[in-house]
């Protein structure tokens, strides 16, 4: 991977022990946001549709069972650059903030 974030479903529980983990950080559905579980389930809602994959259909009929399945994948580097970015982003809305309040 070259950046971006990827969700794998590993109902084999064999995905870590195949990736190259000096490049990437995996993180366990326990561990998603609400915005990783819309995610997922908007993507296997398209390709169903799109489709008509049987296995992404019977993972949408036991979605709070299968969810457990998935591994989110990320690129360190990705990840530094989205922490820097929000870091940013947050110094930016403090120093408008402090701008309006002096106006």
């Amino acid at each position: 991977m070259s950046g971006g974030i990827a969700y794998v479903y590993d109902d084999l529980g064999q995905f870590s022990k195949l990736c190259n983990m000096e490049m990437v950080d995996l993180e366990q559905h326990e561990q998603f946001k609400p915005q990783d579980t819309e995610t997922i389930h908007r993507l296997l809602e398209s390709h169903h549709k799109y489709t008509q994959s049987t296995k992404a259909k019977a993972i949408l009929d036991d979605w709070k069972n299968e969810l457990r399945w998935f591994v989110k994948v990320m690129p360190t580097d990705y990840r530094r650059v989205l922490e820097h970015q929000a870091e940013i982003d947050e110094r930016a809305k403090k120093l408008s903030e402090r701008q309006a309040a002096t106006v």
